[in-house]
């Protein structure tokens, strides 16, 4: 959530997605992307942590949420300076 937040408030400032697919979305929906990006990772944190008895989903899981905190870290850091 704190990923579309932020996303948000940087779209906002003049920022722009880096994303291609997300950046669509916002193109095709507005401000009303941040549903689809909620439903598209919920349903693919559902589908891994299901499935984290595999130790190939555990790692996949880490490197998850590592990505996402580096992107959070970056949001704020564009925010930060903007």
């Amino acid at each position: 959530m704190l990923d579309v937040l932020f996303t948000g408030m940087i779209l906002d400032l003049k920022g722009w997605e880096v994303n291609p697919v997300v950046r669509s979305v916002i193109d095709a929906h507005g401000d009303r992307f941040w549903i689809w990006k909620f439903v598209i990772v919920s349903v693919s944190l559902i589908l891994l942590c299901l499935h984290s008895k595999f130790k190939p989903v555990k790692t996949v899981i880490a490197a998850l949420c590592s990505i996402y905190l580096l992107v959070i870290l970056y949001q704020i850091f564009l925010l930060l300076h903007l």
